[in-house]
């Protein structure tokens, strides 16, 4: 495949997983959605189509909104542990998360001094 074929293909398959967040997800039509990240509904009509790219901004104010990462919606990258992780962080200060990785870490070196 070339270049060309693979872009296309690639914002097609982008397409449909914001159409997906849109639809199965956040539960809103197109023009919900497109005033909630800055865009017209025709626009987001032609990004769902494969046919439009979404500027940054765009990207940002979708991240924001669906709690999926860039990665995910740009490439398809799972981004499940991500979200899982920040759930659970978002219930300590930052003094409990420092002082857990530095448990973490101890461990770790614990674990291979142990197999060395």
């Amino acid at each position: 495949m070339n270049t060309d074929t693979l872009d296309i293909q690639e914002r097609i398959e982008r397409g449909k997983r914001i159409k997906d967040i849109r639809e199965n997800e956040l539960h809103l039509n197109k023009s919900q959605l497109a005033r909630k990240i800055g865009v017209s509904s025709q626009f987001l009509g032609l990004v769902e189509d494969g046919k439009g790219n979404l500027m940054y901004k765009n990207i940002k104010n979708l991240k924001d909104i669906s709690g999926h990462s860039s990665d995910y919606i740009l490439y398809g990258l799972d981004d499940s542990l991500i979200k899982e992780t920040n759930e659970i962080l978002e219930k300590y200060d930052e003094k409990q998360i420092k002082a857990a990785l530095r448990m973490l870490k101890n461990i770790g070196l614990f674990i291979k001094n142990k197999d060395a």
